[in-house]
């Protein structure tokens, strides 16, 4: 009798195991990896929106990606990569868009409500990574990411850990700073380290969770009161270049877990626009020194920023393109930068071009013009055709305070379809100016955006784009390059623009102000009131 019972027991023993093991999903992995899996999820909005420009970002600007196909924002997420498999993934929802005007707030709240009930549909989560850029300003509401933090914390309470990276353009206020249990940003202008931050803000959440270490015990936040654009603060050159190699030899202090600086985003009039040096960790005196050094190096070379390229107004700068010997000559037609927010739209530029003798006849200098939106005029090329002949105006449509629509006629040389963000583009022969006009606006960022539709921008003698600093592949193409320092929503002279609610004294608007408090300031952790 007893062997039997033996033997009955051991059955019910393994049969109980195997059912376990059938039933249990991931969790049999989550054993064989150590112990159960943080259940994390993601949700984030970006863009970066000028309050200078009279353009509005609407819904139907926003990319939004649901569910699983997140995954493809995050190369690092991929199914052979170490990350996946550290955690229990529950991606909401991330709406991204195009630099612009600023979103309605009626379109601000539809995607925050999108969000955040998809954020409910899993509670509750152990970890959030929050991809957010930092810049976007909303009509009648000051501080847009501190509210969307903070919203977001409703819904999945107060222990959840919440890691956020950003934009180094981007702007930090305290709700923001209170809300954020781990913040990173961007260390490169050009942001070539854009994959490489938001692993870091991934892994640091997870890191954290893994090891039962939670939310750091420290979060200094210290104002720095510079707004500078992009242009001038590109770490290519210096000083950004020496400040920002600070960051990471900062990070390896002992009780410091990360460091960053925000430069701040300089084309929106809001109180919250300005420098911000953030340092975490779990020792008081090592991430308060930390903060402090990097504030008081930020402070210390602000009168060395300059502009990344050689700057001139346009006309000097057609005029050194055209006696140039070198191809191609890249000329950056930077106020009306679709990539740091501008309408995309103003013809200003263009117009110029047109007017100049050298650009009339079709063995002039050759020129290549990146870009303009006219979905009418695109419309009324695909009627006529390749090779046929057209006279349309283009552009103005959202910013016609420097220029009216320009007139284009000329040849049609090319109508392709299909372009992710233009939708339809035409090219237009006008003299020797080959004009790229857009059903709608897109930042001409790569070769291909070019070879695409039959252009050679490396065997052109001029080319000119809608951009402040050039890109990584225009900058390796240039043979040389001036900024054009041209009018529009995101004018790199800051003191043409109406600035009325920035704090101030600010640098360089007051370029001998004293020096300000440069002491770093703690701030309460999110679970604390």
């Amino acid at each position: 009798m007893k062997i039997i019972l033996y033997y009955t027991t051991i059955f019910y023993l393994f049969a109980l195991a195997a059912c376990t093991s059938s039933n249990s999903g991931d969790n049999s992995a989550q054993e064989a990896d150590g112990g159960k899996k943080p259940k994390v999820a993601i949700a984030g909005i970006a863009i970066e929106s000028s309050t200078f420009s009279p353009a509005l970002s609407y819904e139907d600007a926003f990319r939004k990606s649901v569910g699983e196909e997140m995954y493809k924002n995050y190369p690092f997420l991929k199914e052979d990569g170490p990350h996946l498999k550290r955690a229990e993934w529950y991606p909401a929802m991330y709406a991204s868009a195009i630099p612009g005007g600023a979103v309605p707030r009626e379109t601000y709240e539809s995607l925050v409500t999108q969000i955040l009930e998809k954020l409910k549909q899993n509670l509750p989560y152990d970890g959030l990574y929050l991809d957010i850029h930092g810049a976007m300003s909303v009509v009648g509401l000051d501080d847009p990411e501190g509210d969307f933090i903070e919203r977001v914390r409703e819904v999945v309470g107060m222990e959840t850990l919440i890691s956020t990276s950003m934009d180094l353009h981007g702007n930090v206020t305290l709700r923001l700073a209170k809300n954020s249990d781990l913040i990173t940003c961007f260390r490169m202008a050009p942001h070539e380290d854009r994959y490489e931050t938001k692993e870091r803000a991934v892994n640091n959440l997870l890191t954290r969770l893994e090891n039962g270490t939670g939310r750091p015990a420290y979060k200094a936040w210290i104002p720095v009161p510079i707004l500078l654009p992009g242009e001038q603060t590109s770490t290519r050159v210096e000083p950004a270049k020496s400040l920002y190699a600070k960051v990471d030899p900062a990070t390896k202090q002992e009780g410091v877990i990360d460091a960053s600086i925000w430069i701040g985003y300089a084309w929106a009039d809001e109180p919250r626009n300005h420098a911000v040096v953030m340092t975490y960790g779990d020792d008081k005196e090592a991430v308060v020194s930390a903060a402090e050094e990097l504030a008081e190096s930020f402070w210390a070379v602000r009168d060395e920023f300059d502009f990344v390229a050689p700057t001139a107004t346009l006309e000097e700068a057609l005029d050194k393109a055209i006696a140039s010997d070198k191809v191609p000559f890249m000329i950056s037609d930077s106020g009306d930068n679709p990539t740091a927010g501008g309408a995309g739209d103003v013809t200003w530029t263009i117009t110029e071009i047109l007017k100049r003798p050298e650009f009339k006849k079709a063995d002039g200098p050759s020129l290549i013009y990146a870009s303009i939106p006219g979905p009418d005029f695109v419309a009324k090329a695909e009627e006529i055709g390749v090779g046929g002949e057209i006279d349309a105006t283009a552009g103005a449509d959202v910013d016609n305070r420097f220029a009216p629509p320009v007139r284009l006629k000329g040849t049609i040389e090319a109508i392709e379809h299909g372009d992710r963000s233009a939708e339809t583009v035409v090219v237009v022969k006008v003299g020797s100016a080959h004009v790229i006009v857009t059903k709608k606006r897109k930042p001409y960022h790569y070769i291909k955006d070019f070879t695409d539709v039959g252009l050679n921008p490396k065997e052109t003698d001029i080319v000119v784009v809608k951009i402040g600093y050039l890109v990584p592949e225009l900058y390796d193409m240039r043979a040389d390059w001036i900024m054009a320092l041209t009018p529009g929503g995101v004018d790199q002279y800051l003191e043409r623009l109406e600035y009325k609610r920035i704090k101030r004294p600010m640098y360089p608007f007051a370029k001998d102000m004293e020096t300000p408090d440069l002491s770093a300031k703690l701030i309460p952790l999110s679970n604390e009131s």
